[in-house]
């Protein structure tokens, strides 16, 4: 999101100073001069489409590639390649009228208040395990508007997923392999998206089928940040109570509000525009060297090996 001033995001001046300090970006002529570098960049790849990027976007990028120009450029690059290559994901911008139905089974709730060391806590509830494929895509779809959003001045994610009531065997055996394969990249590799734990809240053995599902193709240092958890008193060993929903024994406002809240503001008409106009920022992969779309992507885990660029 281009712009930090909202109240769903909580980001005060002195968080956007101190993440920058985290990335010795803390000096205005440092930071000026890595963006310019990267925005000089951009304007000489033939096959990256989109040239305007804002300022605000690119320093993003950069913090989000822990204050590497160069790690930078490989996530605009690979995020603007996913949108090309993988379209699907893309393609939907009003989450209140367009993905209503899976907004029935699944919610994406991010907490208000960042933790000490500026991790944003997503709160993924699941109400139902019976998915149609079309749906599955869907949920992917609401995931990728919630994190066009979010993806700003944080220093990455810890991921609540409470999976409590729900039948998992049915809910694996609905998901197909490539397709998750392809999120988990689009999520992990273009928008950079760093991950300090995800906890899983369930008390279903099945949990073990799911988790040996993942690292089929979740890299390992993704699958070590994987910790079940049985119960919400374990829950808390984990995460602060005052950042917590009180449905979780927290003291922060109902999640039944705040997604209500984050509903609102993902399909207002400021951010559907904001979609509609990154969704552009793709590629022309005939003007790609195709040993460079060799190198950076034929090799990638659940990339598209056989995939022919004309």
């Amino acid at each position: 999101m281009e712009s930090i001033e909202s109240s769903l995001l909580n980001i005060t001046p002195e968080i956007v100073r101190n993440i920058r300090k985290i990335y010795n970006l803390d000096d205005p002529k440092r930071l000026e001069e890595a963006i310019d570098i990267l925005e000089d960049w951009i304007q000489k790849q033939p096959h990256i489409v989109k040239k305007d990027f804002s300022r605000r976007y690119l320093e993003v990028s950069i913090i989000s590639s822990k204050g590497s120009v160069e790690k930078a450029k490989k996530q605009i690059d690979r995020l603007c390649t996913f949108k090309t290559l993988i379209p699907k994901l893309f393609s939907k911008y009003n989450l209140k009228t367009e993905l209503h139905t899976v907004l029935e089974k699944s919610w994406h709730v991010p907490l208000p208040r960042l933790t000490e060391d500026y991790y944003r806590i997503i709160l993924i509830k699941g109400f139902s395990s019976d998915y149609t494929p079309e749906e599955i895509l869907q949920y992917f779809q609401a995931t990728v508007i919630v994190t066009e959003y979010i993806t700003v001045y944080v220093n990455g994610f810890t991921i609540i997923v409470d999976y409590r009531g729900l039948n998992l065997l049915q809910l694996v055996t609905r998901m197909s392999t490539a397709d998750v394969q392809q999120f988990i990249n689009a999520l992990i590799e273009g928008y950079g998206a760093r991950l300090k734990n995800i906890h899983i809240i369930t008390e279903s053995t099945a949990i073990n089928l799911l988790v040996a599902t993942a690292k089929q193709f979740i890299k390992e240092k993704i699958i070590k940040k994987l910790q079940i958890v049985r119960t919400l008193e374990e829950l808390h060993n984990f995460i602060p109570k005052d950042l917590l929903p009180e449905e979780y024994g927290g003291k922060e406002k109902s999640y039944e509000k705040i997604h209500a809240d984050w509903v609102e503001e993902l399909s207002s008409e400021k951010h559907i525009e904001y979609l509609k106009m990154m969704s552009k920022a793709c590629t022309d992969e005939t003007k790609r060297p195709i040993d460079k779309f060799n190198e950076e992507y034929m090799g990638m885990p659940g990339s598209f090996r056989n995939l022919i660029v004309d």
